[in-house]
């Protein structure tokens, strides 16, 4: 069926709302293109799409049949305990929940659902904290405003990986748009089935990630602007941030208010420099030492700091991780409390400063795939060998980041908590962050890194994606800079004891690229790297490599 006709079929289904025939009907050959010609898949990373009518869209038929397929997997696999239901401020979140949660208890499963907005790591956490056998958090974590999304978690409070994500897809292929019985609150509470997560989960939370600071007794005073970028993490970093000595916040009031319009911020990725204008705009006016910056979904953080000459500048994602990485591990040692067998993780495009900083300390470092659920997986097979606790930090250059097993996702809220207490230490010596960041450098070398991200236009951008990858690979360029490319490293089939995966790293003297296309957004990710002893040479390599890198992906 074309999607012209997929539509009509919709628009003359009762099944469906009046408003979603309405608009069904009244869609062009072209927006019918885009909003039947393709399904909304169902990967590791759920579902996220553009919120509208549609198979290739999130709406609540969408969410309806992937429920209903979640709700097949789980009976496959005889679970009984329940699945914990979230979500975030973005427009449609409170009618997905309750559309998840009805589906779920028409399906005879207890549906734990958050009242109030929720982070995504406090998700995780109540997974595990109630026993369950999955969750669900709705979010599209930090896409611009028309997006939302489904994020599906297993029973250990870590987002799926491959295998489950395909059994998942299998049972949801085997369902149509039209075939969910959805109960309403009132019915499902009547039968049991839907139940409120209480706020002892937020307060247990809270204490966990207090219990996962390596020096609880540095004070020292900082003052931290945070805002939530309008999103779920207002109310948990505010309690964890008030039970620290020395740490005084402001808040940026016009971001606090939930908004899925996200007015202030139209894109509210801590990533970018324009969603954090208004934060670093209020740590000039207050002469703040930070600023920190959650997403929407609050599993994410942003770090300004004021430089020595007293102006103010973002981290990367890198280098908070590295960073943290050094303070977690050396305060650790110094502590006593650094496992013998200690293990810390990152992700392929992440950083390899982090290797010597680990060797340092005696630390075996492991790399994984791109997506923290395979952080997550890590420590998963720790806790099945009886070394959960050998798990001492994990991160990602895309602001995650979490010490401690108490979630098995990035916690923005925890990463929060970390940051001020490395700055209270930093403080304590006499030192800024950057100072911190500069004293690392010394020791183990410059990397310059940078992402970019390369929008795919059309309505069919997967198939150009695709295509970018098969011509990255079968004709890759013969220099990277003017340095002759000295090796290619395909993750496709399969490398170095990680599962397949779309990945492509092609290396040179100093110089490293790794390309994927996003599992979440039709755009190339390219993820640039410069190493030398010297930072200016550094820099104008990575400028050299980011001057040439559309014309090697074919996407000039």
């Amino acid at each position: 069926m074309d999607a012209k006709a997929c539509a009509l079929a919709w628009a003359q289904n009762a099944y469906f709302d009046e408003e979603t025939r309405s608009l069904a009907a009244g869609l062009s050959a072209a927006e019918a293109e885009a909003a039947f010609g393709t399904e909304l898949s169902f990967g590791t990373g759920g579902l996220r799409g553009i919120v509208g009518v549609g198979t290739a869209r999130m709406n609540r038929y969408t969410v309806a049949r992937a429920t209903l397929g979640l709700a097949d997997r789980l009976r496959e696999r005889g679970a009984q305990r329940g699945v914990a239901i979230a979500h975030d401020s973005r427009h449609g979140s409170e009618i997905f929940t309750a559309v998840t949660a009805g589906v779920l208890a028409a399906c005879g499963i207890k549906a734990y659902v958050f009242a109030q907005l929720a982070p995504t790591p406090m998700l995780s956490f109540a997974v595990r904290q109630l026993g369950l056998d999955a969750g669900v958090m709705i979010t599209a974590s930090h896409n611009p405003a028309p997006y939302n999304g489904y994020k599906v978690y297993g029973p250990d409070g870590c987002q799926i990986t491959d295998g489950e994500a395909g059994r998942i897809t299998a049972c949801i292929a085997r369902r149509g748009y039209d075939e969910a019985r959805i109960l309403s609150q009132t019915e499902a509470r009547d039968r049991g089935l839907w139940l409120e997560v209480d706020d002892a989960v937020r307060r247990s939370f809270a204490q966990a990630c207090l219990f996962c600071r390596p020096d609880p007794t540095v004070c020292s005073p900082v003052h931290v602007v945070y805002t939530p970028l309008h999103g779920t993490g207002l109310l948990p970093v505010r309690e964890v941030l008030s039970l620290m000595q020395g740490v005084r916040v402001t808040e940026v009031e016009a971001q606090l208010e939930p908004n899925g319009d996200f007015p202030t911020c139209p894109k509210p990725n801590p990533e970018l420099d324009e969603a954090l204008a208004l934060g670093i705009q209020t740590a000039r006016e207050t002469e703040a030492d930070l600023l920190l910056a959650t997403d929407p979904d609050c599993d994410r953080v942003g770090v300004v700091a004021r430089k020595p000459d007293g102006d103010y500048a973002r981290f990367s994602g890198n280098e908070v991780g590295l960073l943290l990485l050094d303070y977690v591990l050396r305060t650790r040692r110094d502590q006593g409390t650094l496992p013998k067998r200690a293990v810390a993780v990152k992700t392929i495009v992440t950083s390899d400063l982090a290797f010597p900083i680990a060797a340092q300390y005696g630390v075996e470092l492991r790399e994984v795939l791109t997506g923290f659920k395979y952080i997550g997986e890590v420590i998963g097979h720790l806790e099945a060998e009886g070394r959960e606790s050998d798990f001492v930090f994990g991160f990602e250059e895309s602001c995650g980041y979490l010490a401690g097993t108490h979630v098995r996702d990035k916690d923005g809220v925890m990463a929060c908590m970390l940051v001020c207490e490395m700055a209270q230490a930093a403080r304590a010596q006499g030192q800024t962050l950057w100072e911190m960041l500069e004293r690392l450098y010394e020791r183990h070398g410059r990397l310059c890194t940078e992402l970019m991200n390369m929008d795919i236009a059309g309505a069919h951008p997967m198939e150009v994606m695709r295509a970018a990858m098969e011509r990255l690979r079968a004709h890759p360029p013969k220099a990277l800079a003017g340095r002759p490319l000295a090796r290619v490293r395909d993750y496709l089939p399969g490398l170095d004891g990680l599962p397949p995966s779309d990945v492509l790293s092609l290396e040179a003297d100093g110089l490293k690229v790794i390309v994927r296309p996003s599992g979440t957004e039709p755009k190339v990710k390219a993820y640039l790297f410069a190493r030398d002893a010297d930072l200016a040479r550094a820099q104008a390599l990575l400028d050299a490599l980011r001057a040439e890198v559309h014309e090697v992906l074919g996407l000039a």
